[in-house]
């Protein structure tokens, strides 16, 4: 794995604006996106009806091994940012955890009351472990305890608030 390579895993829950700050990152001509990349895996392993569920099974990796591979393997050229959002819920019980400690990881939180009305809109009956938080808290404390550091926590309510600022700060840590 490239040292000279900044790996950003944002760890979010769904209906957190994780995808615009995905955009933002999308836009740096030194920045290579990937997009929820363990998806594929949670919809085979879950069986969970999602809204385009078949495309993304069609579209993506479905086994995790390769997925994380993939998340710490050589990137092209100019690259010096590799930023993953990953939805947190998308870590099931079966994926092994310590590949995350390769990586800059960063939590996405929004207020859960807000979360959960947003997320009713889409998905009427969401369980405990579709939104996420529990698996955000899991990996939080699996850094703090290995590092002895508190890992970087953006609230949603800050970057709406000031996207530069928060911006700015996350890329400077």
């Amino acid at each position: 794995m490239s040292a000279d390579v900044l790996r950003i895993a944002m760890w979010s829950g769904p209906r957190n604006i994780s995808t615009a700050l995905m955009r933002s990152f999308e836009n740096r001509p030194d920045t290579q996106v990937v997009d929820e990349p363990l998806y594929s895996h949670y919809l085979r392993k879950t069986g969970l009806a999602h809204p385009g569920a078949r495309e993304v099974m069609a579209a993506q990796e479905s086994d995790w091994r390769r997925v994380v591979a993939g998340l710490l393997g050589p990137v092209p050229a100019g690259i010096g940012v590799f930023y993953q959002k990953h939805m947190a819920h998308h870590l099931t019980a079966d994926v092994e955890r310590g590949w995350i400690l390769k990586l800059h990881n960063v939590f996405l939180i929004r207020d859960p009351v807000e979360m959960l009305a947003s997320l009713l809109e889409v998905l009427p009956q969401p369980g405990l472990m579709e939104v996420g938080l529990l698996q955000q808290l899991e990996v939080f404390r699996m850094i703090q305890e290995e590092r002895g550091t508190l890992p970087p926590v953006l609230d949603a309510k800050d970057v709406l608030q000031n996207p530069e600022g928060m911006l700015r700060s996350l890329c400077l840590e």
